[in-house]
């Protein structure tokens, strides 16, 4: 899709980020630096709940900024500066959960006749965990973080990846659609059902059955 010259313009004059980004076009080490240095952090975090793994999620980071600066010369802000490099960090993501499901493949069938009578779904793992829990004891934070990462992460990958871009990097429905090349429309039902999903898992943990 081309982006017209008024559209970049506005994004160029709204988004620091953007101008950023164009200084790196122009082949500015300090403008890539000062990037990263912005978002870094916030990549790695938003990788590590999709992918699992902390030394996994700082390896795609990396490529994912390999990516930027590899695409600098053709970059034309169409859109906020978070919102075309989350679309990275989503694709990325996406090429490496199913490089991993390959991988998993062949273990498949030995995991569950490992795994007994356990529940397979993360959904069934959780309320397992709840059933057993005392229920006049109080979670402390990080138990109940814990808790929280778990429910995020028994969410299916697109749900995941909404919710993440909706709490932690508090876009909006038409910047997370744009970054998933969704409709905004199916992104809202894509974070209502989400949300449903992190309800019914966190419930047994929260007193009145309600979600912070």
């Amino acid at each position: 899709m081309s982006i017209s010259e008024s559209t970049a313009r506005r994004y160029e004059l709204q988004d620091p980020d953007v101008r950023l980004m164009l200084l790196v076009r122009d082949d500015d080490a300090a403008a890539f630096e000062e990037l990263m240095l912005r978002y870094q952090r916030r990549v790695v975090t938003v990788l590590e709940h999709l992918v699992g793994k902390r030394d996994l999620a700082e390896d795609l980071a990396q490529d994912v900024f390999m990516r930027v600066y590899r695409s600098r010369k053709s970059y034309v802000p169409g859109s906020r500066f978070s919102t075309w490099l989350f679309t990275i960090v989503n694709n990325v993501a996406s090429n490496a959960r199913r490089s991993l499901a390959r991988r998993k493949e062949v273990q498949v069938t030995n995991a569950a006749e490992q795994s007994g009578s356990q529940p397979a779904n993360p959904m069934e793992r959780i309320a397992t965990a709840a059933s057993g829990m005392m229920p006049t004891r109080q979670l402390d934070k990080s138990e109940m973080g814990s808790i929280v990462r778990q429910a995020v992460e028994s969410l299916n990958e697109r749900q995941r990846m909404a919710v993440l871009l909706s709490k932690f990097e508090e876009m909006s429905y038409a910047d997370i659609a744009e970054t998933m090349g969704m409709s905004v429309q199916a992104i809202k039902s894509l974070l209502s059902r989400a949300r449903a999903n992190l309800k019914e898992a966190l419930q047994p943990y929260l007193q009145e059955g309600t979600v912070p």
